[in-house]
């Protein structure tokens, strides 16, 4: 089945909240507790949540879909950089992910070709992001994309304090 990547609308909120969160729990159950999981899923994918994303200036959401079904998506923010990422006009790829029945169909790359070229024409220099330590299969698949680690930062899940790698790479070197 063939993926189409499109910007979110208004409209998207209820089924994006809904592949959020599947995703999300796809990604990190098996290696974090039911509580934690469960307490950042609570207070980041509702639907008032998705939609208020959506809604913001400076917030980009991407999705894939095939046909009605959403395979993935990507959450792109125009915001200050941490302090290890250098550039004039930085982004941030806040989240990427791919439901599981998607895995090894494309789909991640395909959403990362689109978030990489609509951050470039929108004249962004340096793309960034944070992954979690522990996630080997992310990392591999950035650094296939030139990202490369420049600093890390906290992140809570829930109660427990973790810590992301800060990845970033400039759009030139693509």
């Amino acid at each position: 089945m063939a993926v189409s990547i499109r910007r979110a609308t208004e409209s998207d909120a209820a089924p994006l909240a809904v592949l959020a969160e599947q995703a999300f729990r796809q990604a990190f159950t098996q290696d974090n507790s039911d509580a934690d999981i469960n307490q950042h899923c609570e207070a980041s994918f509702g639907s008032d949540k998705q939609k208020a994303e959506i809604l913001d200036a400076n917030t980009v959401v991407l999705l894939a879909e095939s046909g009605e079904q959403l395979a993935g998506y990507a959450q792109l923010h125009v915001c200050s950089p941490k302090a290890c990422v250098r550039g004039k006009a930085p982004a941030e790829l806040n989240r990427m992910y791919v439901l599981e029945t998607w895995h090894g169909r494309g789909v991640a790359q395909q959403i990362m070709s689109k978030v990489l070229d609509f951050l470039a024409n929108k004249g962004r220099d340096v793309v960034w992001l944070g992954v979690w330590e522990h996630n080997a299969k992310a990392i591999r698949f950035y650094r296939k994309y030139g990202f490369s680690e420049v600093g890390e930062h906290a992140f809570y899940l829930g109660e427990d304090l973790q810590r992301d790698l800060i990845f970033a790479t400039t759009l030139s070197a693509i």
